[in-house]
């Protein structure tokens, strides 16, 4: 007796390869894979169709059949991934799954103008929770809802008409060859338009979803368990020694490295921008480098690039945990080192020193909701100093102007421009909103500094000091309709690339480095890069080490 030969059960009835019951047409498997590729090429990806149709110039003459080719490659591409996903009783979950997360993904990438890759999806994997409350918002969940939750729903609840295991792989073969052979008929009918447009247009493979999720997640997962791979950790700068140990009953030198969060250089005063956003820094003796380059557009890559020695043009984000730091180097030399975060920490940069995790802390005042404002850092710290004996190096990480929550980054009496952009929802508000809110936190970020400087100041009679801040990336605030940060580096804005970096120092320390102040005023508009940051902290620490490359030694040019 075959299955066709078994009787059916009460209201069904047989018709072609699914049955129809209660009114309700079962289908097969294959078709709900079609039915989920048709939904998100229509309705899930508005960033990707505006983008494409920016990059392609609409309808002109010769391309009237390309231009209607590129749904079809949608599709096909769609389904092709879908389909290498989604087999037998997983397929229900699986698609269910990938539309909810294309929802999620999409709205993102329509309200920020955000980019899904490996970098981008490292970075949310690195973020704490009450970072990720506050992007949720009421339209988040109405967009996943409708965009993600409805068709999920559909899916789950559509009847599957049973076929023997052969048939359906059958079925499911001829689709994947069906899409194929539409995919590549396609390109290859349109070949010099679709080779123009993916060399000359390579972000739109970063807006195609649930196609970009799926090389991010790729991706991660790849440098992940190559990392985990690899060998034991890798030593550096073994050779490091003090090249001029402190002298009995000298100062002990303290130097302060302020890693800011999402600052940009073009919003600092100190660099000429036409709004007071340094009030307190510029009446003091602070010395602004205006050209300085980030290694990233995310503290994923930017944050444990910095601090290692291979500079961004030989950076790979499994390098932070196999292989030693700056800190570990100055530790080595003999400073006391500590990392103190107000963060979603430090990226495997300050594993092996001593770190404090200071969000979570609750202080009347300072701290609110799950999360501290940055003058947390400074909570405490005189405590720390009183107990130094030695020369230390101390890292402060900042929360800075995180968004896109700019309102909850400072005190409400911070709020110096308004009104004020107050919602997590970039889009409710006006450009001049967004950017009063985000200048409202480099007020913040000045008066903190400010502070950390008047407590060095405080301190000289033990110590020789020094504070060293730069950020680790920048921020889109609407320009081109990009909002935050995140961009891959090749096809990022300078809004994202270019960072404030600013210095205070002690004179005492300055005469013990011999270091000329005009000289050092006369390079700050030269171009610099996060990579300075590893070898000039060697240089103001005098720290000696084959690791030294004196040409990124930002000081070495003005010292006596």
């Amino acid at each position: 007796m075959t299955r066709r030969d078994l009787p059916l059960r009460p209201g069904f009835e047989r018709k072609g390869v699914g049955v129809i019951s209660s009114g309700r047409v079962a289908v097969i498997r294959p078709a709900l894979t079609l039915l989920a590729a048709l939904w998100l090429v229509a309705l899930g990806n508005f960033p990707f169709w505006r983008g494409l149709w920016q990059a392609v110039g609409g309808p002109r003459a010769g391309n009237l059949l390309f231009l209607l080719s590129l749904p079809l490659a949608a599709l096909a591409w769609t389904y092709l991934l879908l389909g290498l996903l989604a087999w037998g009783r997983a397929t229900k979950p699986v698609l269910c799954a990938t539309l909810l997360v294309s929802a999620t993904v999409g709205y993102f990438m329509q309200t920020y103008g955000v980019l899904l890759d490996r970098d981008m999806f490292a970075s949310f994997m690195q973020t704490h929770v009450a970072e990720a409350l506050e992007l949720s918002s009421w339209r988040l969940w109405t967009w996943v809802a409708a965009f993600g939750v409805v068709p999920a729903l559909l899916i789950a609840g559509a009847r599957v008409s049973p076929l023997p295991w052969k048939r359906e792989l059958a079925t499911h073969a001829l689709g994947m060859g069906v899409a194929a052979a539409c995919l590549a008929a396609v390109l290859l009918a349109h070949n010099q338009h679709y080779a123009s447009l993916l060399r000359n247009h390579r972000e739109l493979r970063l807006l195609l979803v649930p196609a970009n999720v799926a090389g991010a997640v790729h991706g991660y997962v790849r440098q992940r368990l190559a990392a985990s791979a690899r060998a034991p950790l890798e030593v550096v700068g073994a050779d490091a020694v003090r090249a001029t140990p402190a002298a009995l009953g000298s100062k002990l030198t303290l130097m302060v490295l302020v890693v800011g969060e999402t600052a940009r250089a073009a919003n600092f005063s100190l660099n000429g921008y036409r709004r007071p956003t340094n009030p307190k820094l510029a009446r003091r003796d602070v010395l602004s480098f205006s050209n300085v380059s980030a290694c990233g557009t995310s503290t994923a890559v930017s944050l444990p690039c910095m601090f290692l020695d291979m500079g961004r043009a030989g950076f790979d984000d499994a390098l932070v945990s196999r292989r030693e730091g700056l800190l570990d180097v100055l530790q080595r030399a003999g400073f006391a080192v500590r990392w103190r975060d107000n963060n979603s920490g430090c990226k495997g940069v300050c594993d092996r020193v001593p770190h404090d995790a200071l969000w979570g802390l609750q202080v009347p005042d300072l701290c609110r909701a799950g999360e501290c404002y940055d003058e947390i850092l400074l909570h405490g710290l005189q405590a720390y100093l009183d107990g130094l004996d030695r020369d230390a190096v101390i890292v402060l990480h900042m929360k800075g102007s995180h968004g896109p929550a700019y309102f909850r980054r400072y005190p409400p009496e911070f709020e110096f421009f308004t009104p004020a952009c107050n919602t997590v929802d970039l889009d409710r508000c006006s450009r001049e909103d967004i950017v009063n809110a985000y200048d409202n936190t480099l007020r913040y970020t000045d008066y903190v500094l400010s502070q950390t400087i008047e407590l060095l100041w405080r301190n000289a009679s033990r110590f020789d000091t020094v504070m060293l801040y730069v950020s680790d990336h920048g921020e889109s605030l609407g320009e081109g309709g990009l909002y935050l940060h995140g961009i891959p580096y090749a096809l990022a804005p300078r809004e994202q690339t270019h960072v404030p970096m600013l210095l205070w120092m002690s004179e005492g320390l300055r005469q013990r480095l011999d270091i000329d102040l005009d000289c050092l005023k006369a390079r700050r508009h030269e171009p610099l890069s996060h990579d300075h940051l590893f070898h000039s902290v060697l240089g103001l620490s005098n720290v000696r080490t084959a690791l030294y490359r004196k040409e990124r030694d930002l000081f070495r040019g003005c010292r006596a």
